[in-house]
């Protein structure tokens, strides 16, 4: 499964992708909204895990981007803010998935491997 990690906190980032790899996930890092544009624009993901206050943006914008090109796509938001109820809702944000950092590891894995038996099924 391919993951496109947005998270501009290079060391929260680090930790996140060497995560993420050593569960075994191909992890494609961006610091930016920009960054992670391109990276849709040029690549495949079955998963996004952003960040949602970026320097240049917010994650509502990429996963917004990427809902628009019909990328049937897993989103999960991070963020270090507590969420209001309602942005639990994901025709709200675009996301599926909200995880306030630091972020619970065991749920995170869950999620993700919910989505790898998905795209393995499909």
């Amino acid at each position: 499964m391919r993951i496109l990690l947005v998270e501009d906190d290079i060391e929260s980032r680090d930790a996140l992708r060497r995560l993420l790899q050593k569960w075994g996930y191909d992890v494609a890092v961006a610091e930016s909204l920009q960054r992670g544009l391109v990276l849709l624009e040029t690549e495949h993901f079955n998963a996004i895990l952003s960040d949602i206050a970026l320097p240049d943006g917010t994650g509502y914008a990429l996963v917004s981007e990427a809902r628009r090109r019909a990328d049937s796509v897993l989103a999960i938001a991070l963020s270090a803010y507590p969420y209001p109820e309602d942005v639990r809702v994901p025709k709200l944000t675009g996301f599926d998935y909200h995880l306030q950092k630091p972020i619970d590891c065991a749920r995170l894995q869950s999620l993700l491997q919910m989505e790898s038996r998905r795209v393995v099924v499909n």
